[in-house]
């Protein structure tokens, strides 16, 4: 229930600050005295856009703030999954900057508009003439059938497999939309990999393939400058070897002399040595040495395989070639699965589509079996409110499709008067009769589920005598659950009241503002006696008033 309100540099509201209470609060006062902008500014904590032209004195900063309690609404899971500190009393703030930047907070936490929205919905429903088409729309008619039905925990059931449904059915969407795409490319990825597979890649060596082509591919030449490295080496006196040899004999001589000598005799002995092993491997080499044709004709068409799948696949390493061997087997595989995959997911669809015809089956059973009580409820209270003839058809049509709402239509069917037609209540209700249904509906909900506080602004337009009193009973009625306010021009409805509230305006300094006080008992005599007969208060008007307070 809202408790409090304060405004501050808001249109003509300088500041204001008032408390509210349980039950039915009346709030009147004069055309144009300020109970819209009491209402504009309320629009704001619920998430409304702001308007720098809303705000008083554009050097300050524009405040409203709201206090809620909210012990009753079940509402914790709700600021869980909005981030927010649940509080008892919650405080929410909405504030217009100088520089037309608007900010929200909810218990001291900075939020955005659409969260403030949501929270909001559970709060408070401001309620007039304009917002009587709701009672029109097939969700909120859904609503008000399943609250008096008792179907909110098979809805909630409903709601949780559907949604597991509709993700599976996205989910097969997408494989056969894959399986589709695939299966046009499959045979052109099972060519590729075996042509990738063929050539068996991981044996593949290509620095020692190319190594050994090289070799076959030049081996005259390569014994030629085997033969030719030899002779040079160890050609008898003239050879290298000889040469060196009698070098070192030259330095045997004079290795006594001198340690330096010495050294180099030593290290010409190790060239000695080395050389004699470098002629021992030329002459396995050269033993080596063959020529193959066969073998070389298999090195050179292997190499050119790798070399038009390093150009076809744009890579320059075997690995490379391995990797997408890997991804075209993958492709393959998962080509070769899909059709597994898609029976799996079309059996679980399956499934959760008979757990769903199961719960909207329950669902629609409920639905039929409360209509004729919703239908006689409705005629019973819109008699009461100067509607005797009216007739009210609810109409449940069975779907072939899933939706939010179970697999129902609904059509509310509405006759005013004896003798004519049935047809949609958009169609066939005024905006008076309107303005009653929405009345008769929400006092129907209040025995049925926890509504959130609740503002008629002057819904009751129009009415007046015994069907206005009959309105202000229905309002009293509703406020023994729920929180209601009534802004209302009828002193029937406002001697209703457990508490009165008048807007009223006042110059000051040459400026207008727009006040809000709590009236004592004999204030609220005069109002309603002035709502009776006008500002001239007779005694007849005052003997009324206090007839219609007792």
């Amino acid at each position: 229930m809202l408790t409090s309100l304060y405004i501050k540099n808001y249109a003509l509201i300088d500041e204001l600050e008032v408390k509210f209470e349980n039950g039915l609060t009346i709030i009147t006062g004069e055309t144009g005295a300020g109970k819209s902008i009491l209402l504009g500014g309320l629009a704001l904590v619920l998430g409304k856009r702001a308007d720098l032209s809303q705000v008083k004195n554009s050097d300050e900063k524009c405040i409203i703030e709201t206090v809620f309690d909210v012990a009753n609404y079940d509402l914790k899971s709700l600021f869980k999954s909005l981030d927010l500190d649940y509080e008892v009393n919650t405080i929410i703030r909405r504030e217009i900057l100088p520089s037309g930047k608007s900010r929200a907070f909810i218990n001291d936490t900075p939020v955005t508009l659409d969260n403030l929205a949501i929270l909001s919905d559970y709060l408070i429903d401001v309620h007039s003439q304009h917002q009587t088409m709701q009672v029109t729309e097939d969700d909120y008619q859904f609503k008000v059938i399943d609250a008096l039905a008792k179907n909110q925990i098979v809805i909630e059931a409903y709601s949780g497999i559907l949604k597991d449904y509709k993700s599976l059915q996205k989910s097969l969407e997408k494989l056969q939309v894959s399986k589709t795409e695939l299966i046009k490319e499959h045979d052109y990825n099972l060519f590729l990999f075996k042509e990738l597979n063929e050539i068996q890649l991981e044996s593949i060596k290509l620095e020692e393939l190319e190594e050994q082509y090289e070799e076959l591919n030049n081996v005259e030449i390569i014994g030629e400058k085997l033969s030719i490295a030899k002779s040079i080496l160890n050609t008898e006196d003239v050879g290298v070897v000889d040469q060196l040899n009698a070098a070192k004999q030259e330095l045997t001589r004079i290795s006594s002399f001198g340690k330096s000598y010495e050294a180099l005799r030593e290290r010409l002995s190790s060239i000695n040595i080395e050389l004699d092993d470098i002629l021992v491997e030329l002459d396995n080499l050269e033993e080596k040495l063959s020529s193959d044709p066969r073998e070389l004709e298999r090195l050179s068409e292997q190499l050119r395989i790798v070399n038009n799948l390093f150009q076809k696949h744009s890579v320059s390493e075997i690995d490379d070639l391995i990797t997408i061997k890997t991804e075209l087997q993958n492709k393959i595989d998962d080509t070769e699965s899909l059709d597994d995959s898609i029976a799996d997911l079309e059996k679980k669809i399956h499934k959760l589509e008979a757990e769903l015809n199961q719960k909207a089956s329950e669902i629609r059973a409920n639905r039929k079996k409360i209509i004729p009580l919703l239908v006689s409820k409705l005629e019973a209270i819109l008699s009461d409110l100067g509607m005797p003839n009216a007739k009210f058809k609810i109409d449940l049509e069975e779907l072939n499709h899933f939706t939010p709402n179970g697999k129902d239509a609904i059509q509310f069917l509405f006759m005013a008067n004896k003798g004519s037609n049935f047809n949609e209540l958009k169609k066939a209700a005024s905006g008076g009769e309107l303005s009653r249904i929405m009345l008769a509906i929400k006092s129907i909900l209040a025995d049925y589920i926890q509504l959130p506080t609740i503002m008629f602004d002057e819904i009751d337009t129009g009415v007046s005598g015994e069907i206005s009193n009959k309105m202000g009973a229905i309002m009293k009625k509703m406020s023994q659950r729920m929180q209601v306010f009534a802004i209302t021009h009828l002193p029937q409805i406002a001697a209703k009241g457990d508490s009165h509230f008048k807007v009223f305006k006042t110059d000051k300094e040459d400026v207008t503002l727009t006040q809000l006080k709590k009236l004592s008992e004999d204030e609220r005599i005069v109002e309603i006696a002035q709502m009776l007969g006008g500002l001239n208060v007779t005694e007849s008007a005052m003997a009324h008033a206090k007839q219609l307070l007792n």
